[in-house]
């Protein structure tokens, strides 16, 4: 007997994120005048839009039951290119933008390759690409900022009136990226094999799947990802840091766990991430409001984290 509407949209993985949101905002609205608020509700996007973005990455790879601890340092890295490019050698704006997304895309490619070819584990290659990139971005800038950017390179920071709100043209490229995502991986074969990969490695290969040029496809696509990341966050905050990115790994993985993506792969959609993601932005803004001080905030996000993977693992062993 088919399930019914209500039934499914219980079941959903993003079910308990939606709920967990929906009260979380309800009790800060109560707590807070300042909350409820357009402002309020765009600056909230603004915060997360950067991690928002590299947790689209993450959740490709996690949906393979892989993991990527470097997709912070490898935007990072992606940001101190583009700018420099621009500012130091002169490049225009748009190539030096295209330089960016490019050597980041590269750097997923490379991870693609080492968990492929070599069967190293995802956590252990990314490990290792975290500080090999994390050391490339501070002898490539020298550790200096990159200031003085061209208007193209920070134009994406500007802002348009949409109902009486100022809302970031970032912003909106963060949506626009998590709709076409949830496209891709619901609409297209493409994301099927990308869901049966997570599910059973063997069984994707034995349907005719070719596993290995997928896995390197995910890691390279989510590199992609994390260069637009970095120019999200160029334009932002309108230089080239080279410090920029060191927890955003870690950020981005709550994200994907908070929005119910599993961490044994196959199991999640990415607007469940946006809605992890928003989570965390909405508590830490709430919190602030209220005056409570920074450290609490990190210590509800990781309690956040803990109950998601706990309620995961549950669910999975009841379905065995």
């Amino acid at each position: 007997m088919e399930a019914t509407l209500p039934r499914r949209l219980i079941t959903t993985p993003t079910a308990g994120p939606l709920a967990a949101l929906v009260l979380a905002c309800v009790f800060f609205a109560v707590n807070s005048e300042q909350f409820l608020t357009g402002g309020n509700f765009s600056l909230i996007i603004q915060q997360v839009m950067v991690v928002g973005t590299l947790a689209i990455g993450q959740t490709l790879i996690i949906l393979t039951a892989g993991i990527d601890l470097s997709n912070g340092a490898i935007m990072a890295f992606g940001g101190i290119v583009m700018t420099k490019l621009a500012v130091d050698s002169g490049l225009p704006p748009l190539l030096a933008i295209a330089a960016g997304l490019a050597v980041c895309a590269a750097f997923g490619l490379l991870n693609g390759l080492l968990v492929m070819k070599i069967s190293l584990p995802p956590f252990i290659v990314t490990l290792g690409m975290l500080n090999v990139v994390f050391a490339l971005t501070h002898i490539y800038s020298q550790d200096q900022t990159v200031t003085d950017l061209p208007p193209a390179m920070t134009y994406l920071g500007r802002t348009f009136n949409l109902g009486g709100t100022n809302v970031t043209y970032g912003s909106l490229l963060t949506i626009l990226l998590f709709l076409l995502f949830a496209y891709l991986l619901g609409q297209t074969a493409w994301g099927r094999h990308v869901y049966a990969l997570g599910n059973s490695p063997e069984v994707a290969r034995l349907t005719g799947i070719r596993t290995n040029r997928l896995i390197v496809g995910v890691y390279t696509v989510a590199g992609l990802v994390y260069g637009i990341a970095a120019l999200l966050l160029v334009s932002r905050t309108g230089v080239g840091d080279p410090q920029a990115g060191q927890t955003d790994n870690l950020d981005s993985i709550t994200a994907v766990v908070l929005g119910g993506t599993s961490l044994f792969g196959g199991r999640g959609l990415v607007l469940g991430t946006l809605i992890g993601a928003l989570i965390v932005g909405v508590f830490r803004n709430g919190l602030q409001l209220m005056g409570v001080p920074s450290i609490y905030q990190t210590l509800i996000t990781g309690i956040l984290v803990i109950l998601a993977v706990t309620v995961d693992q549950l669910s999975r062993r009841r379905n065995r």
